[in-house]
């Protein structure tokens, strides 16, 4: 490749932390307006490769050249001077402020009186995104705006401080389908405009639709990059795992015993305006999965089975028992856990270490008079370490301090310890890599071999269809349809049940 036309080049970066090698001479180039995609599994080394180039971290060997010449970045503030703008996964807008106050938060333009330059700001504002080819209005208080406008002026936000390189760690992922679309345009946009853009991603679909070029991380090297034209979506997951990755995502028709009582029945159960009349049942060994558009109540009735939302009206019954759910300790007892929809808030405490937030479920089995046996719960958090092939360098790390996908068996294994009869799991496999996702598809198959109700909320459709038994499809809090499995002909179909439009 011709170096000149190089916006960006990593050579021979390495990097270790407490000895452990998590980035091993990988060599990294980002053309002059290219969209290039950066892959590979939870904990690959893209993050740590991503916050060199931030100036986050520093290299313990290899260089960085930005336009032909060599840089050291020591901080944020010097890869922002050299034209490296990111736009995180997780927002870092403030919601009563207003766009533009968002856009210049922490660059603020200064007035000759040194106050605060607002109509400058807005002016500015409003220019970027004209120049981005969006209608956005800088005065609006960022709380009024959805999440696919949160997106934007998180890009604008960058280009404010003159980013030539745009870093986007999974832009999609909290973006409903036509608000993809709007940010893959602006990201052809932007390319067009000479601006190079690296694209973290897990989403095939995305991956071969938006970008020029792929480089593949694994274990902390470089193991591909080629152009996408050159590959196919099994040469890139191949790559990302390390290995061939057989008919995981692939629907495999099950054998349901239904001829018995069901293990769980809701019947007409209603909570505020977000659940109403709904009625289902789940036998022994059966996965169910819950399909609906944002917003058609599929959380609120997950929440509403956890007993974190009260029921308003109607009753839940297990092996044909009513049962109260006043609180989340009801559903426990009775043998129900709940995965949650976003696992860094609402499912670990991210300062507290790997084996902490492992036992935390369990910390009643743990006693040993008025202490908790440290010994017995090292071996309990080892062992379920080892059976979710959890990677961290100790179970005493910080579980914030582990990839996402690890984060997330981390929250699937501290519900596992408690051996539930009802997993719920709420969108179990957002924001995690291919090779993660078809481990936790084998493990909902594997608790259905053992006779346990699995309820699977996702907005990927292909991994819903991939694991459910039956799917039942949510709109404005009630039940639109129930299928089975096999009567559901491909996502196009589903996906028309979701909209309510008839087949």
């Amino acid at each position: 490749m011709d170096d000149l036309a190089l916006a960006i080049r990593m050579a021979g970066i390495r990097k270790s932390f407490s000895g452990n090698v998590v980035l091993n001479e990988v060599d990294f180039g980002l053309r002059r307006g290219e969209v290039h995609v950066l892959a590979g599994g939870n904990g690959a080394g893209k993050s740590t490769l991503m916050k060199i180039l931030q100036g986050v971290y520093s290299l313990d060997a290899g260089r960085i050249e930005i336009d032909g010449r060599d840089v050291v970045l020591h901080s944020i503030h010097e890869a922002r001077q050299a034209g490296i703008g990111m736009v995180f996964q997780e927002f870092s807008l403030i919601p009563t402020l207003s766009v533009a106050k968002n856009v210049f938060l922490g660059t603020e333009r200064l007035a000759r009186s040194h106050l605060l330059d607002d109509a400058s700001s807005v002016t500015r504002t409003r220019e970027i995104f004209a120049d981005m080819g969006v209608d956005i209005d800088p005065n609006m208080p960022m709380s009024k705006l959805g999440t696919a406008y949160w997106q934007l002026t998180e890009i604008a936000k960058a280009l404010a401080q003159n980013a030539k390189v745009l870093i986007l760690d999974e832009p999609t992922a909290s973006l409903a389908k036509h608000e993809v679309e709007l940010l893959f345009a602006l990201v052809g946009r932007l390319a067009a405009s000479g601006i190079s853009i690296i694209y973290i991603s897990h989403r095939m679909d995305e991956i071969f639709r938006i970008a020029d070029r792929i480089t593949v991380l694994r274990d902390g090297n470089r193991v591909l990059t080629a152009p996408l034209s050159e590959l196919s979506p099994a040469d890139v997951v191949e790559a990302i795992v390390g290995r061939k990755v057989d008919g995981t995502l692939q629907w495999r028709e099950r054998t349901v015993d239904r001829s018995g009582a069901p293990l769980l029945e809701v019947r007409a159960l209603s909570a505020g305006r977000r659940v109403q009349d709904v009625s289902f049942v789940a036998h022994a060994g059966e996965i169910i999965g819950l399909a609906g558009l944002m917003g058609s109540g599929r959380t609120e009735l997950a929440r509403c089975l956890f007993g974190i939302d009260p029921i308003d009206s109607g009753t839940v019954h297990i092996h044909g028992k009513q049962i109260e759910l006043r609180s989340s300790a009801d559903a426990i007892a009775v043998g129900i856990a709940l995965i949650p929809e976003d696992r860094r808030v609402q499912g670990l405490v991210l300062q507290h270490s790997v084996r902490d937030n492992l036992l935390i479920t369990q910390l009643k089995g743990l006693r040993r008079g008025p202490l908790l046996n440290d010994r017995k719960g090292s071996a309990t958090a080892a062992k379920l370490i080892q059976q979710l092939s959890v990677k961290t360098a100790s179970p005493n790390l910080a579980v914030g301090r582990l990839s996402g996908g690890n984060q997330q068996k981390v929250v699937i294994g501290k519900w596992l310890g408690t051996d539930p009869e009802i997993l719920i799991m709420d969108e179990p496999t957002a924001g995690v890599d291919i090779g993660t996702k078809s481990e936790i598809i084998e493990r909902i198959r594997d608790l259905a071999d053992a006779g346990k109700v699995v309820v699977v909320i996702s907005s990927e459709l292909p991994e819903l269809l991939a694991v459910s038994d039956r799917i039942v499809v949510l709109r404005s809090g009630s039940i639109e349809r129930e299928f089975e499995r096999h009567e559901i002909e491909n996502e196009h179909t589903l996906q028309l049940a979701i909209q309510g439009v008839s087949s």
